[in-house]
């Protein structure tokens, strides 16, 4: 995954981690079946907290100790006591779990709500079952079954059958990725989205039948390692009637254009002949251009309109 310079941010402060001052000496959660919750809970307190995970029932005391992270048993929330469960709630509560307890504490759970959109659907598994979730979903219940990943079955039992998870071992370092993975997918889009809102233009281009709108990001130094990375989110957020982005091209000079949404009136194809265009798909979803004058963007556009 890219790092914050590349994105084009800095990384003096990151918004939304645990307190420095809760040191986990142990994570337990508990033993048998295990769900994605639990799973991605402890992946994301491994990524601060490199230490053993015991799946087991926790003791009394162990409940009182902030040095020892309770997941998903013991029927407490206190995040100060490192205690996350969520199955003292009441059945009408806002669906929640422990996943969505850790996230909060982490500070990460309103972007995780807007930036992941499996966090919701995960909620209601955990606390409202397959039958409710695919109503609310508007989907048939085998429809949920078919989305069912291997990956994530093998991981999820693998997690079950063993009582002790150790630092060291190949599911826990990779339990740790994910965590540390998902933090940075998440502490990285917020900036870059700042970054965006900075520097980005709003071009009205006129066509045959009326003005169409694209955002266009100019070449900044550094280049992010991926220029194109959280324009479409940054769209969905901040802007309305944008029909396509402009963006500097990590391989050139030039810059990157691509349609937002796959909008149907945006077809690359049409410009494919242009003598500045290296590259355009043969969906016609994007091109590639050595051009960077605005107004040769524009036409360019203008051109892959219809």
């Amino acid at each position: 995954m890219a790092s914050l310079t590349s994105l084009g941010v800095t990384t003096s402060k990151l918004p939304g981690t645990l307190s420095t001052t809760m040191n986990f000496t142990t994570i337990v959660t508990h033993p048998g079946g295990a769900h994605k919750d639990d799973f991605l809970a402890c992946c994301l307190l491994l990524a601060k907290h490199p230490v053993a995970i015991e799946r087991r029932d926790p003791e009394t005391h162990e409940l009182e100790n902030p040095e020892i992270a309770v997941v998903d048993i013991g029927h407490q929330h206190d995040a100060a006591r490192g205690n996350f469960d969520h199955h003292q709630l009441d059945r009408d509560h806002q669906p929640t779990c422990s996943l969505s307890l850790v996230l909060q504490d982490m500070g990460l759970y309103a972007d995780a709500r807007s930036f992941c959109e499996w966090l919701e659907p995960a909620e209601w598994l955990d606390t409202r079952g397959a039958l409710k979730t695919a109503k609310w979903l508007g989907i048939e219940r085998d429809t949920l079954a078919k989305l069912n990943s291997p990956i994530d079955v093998t991981l999820l039992r693998r997690f079950a059958t063993a009582g002790i998870h150790r630092p060291g071992e190949p599911l826990w370092e990779i339990m740790r990725w994910i965590g540390e993975d998902l933090i940075d997918y998440l502490t990285q889009l917020r900036q870059r989205l700042e970054f965006i809102g900075k520097h980005h233009q709003r071009w009205s281009i006129e066509g045959p039948d009326g003005a169409f709108e694209v955002i266009f990001l100019p070449r900044t130094e550094p280049l992010p390692q991926d220029a194109s990375a959280g324009l479409g989110r940054f769209i969905m957020e901040q802007e309305e009637g944008i029909v396509g982005m402009i963006y500097p091209d990590g391989r050139g000079e030039g810059y990157g254009l691509k349609r937002h949404e796959d909008h149907p009136r945006l077809d690359f194809t049409r410009i494919e002949s242009e003598p500045d265009v290296h590259f355009a798909h043969a969906s016609g979803f994007i091109a590639k251009s050595s051009a960077t004058r605005p107004q040769r963007l524009q036409e360019l556009m203008q051109k892959a309109w219809e």
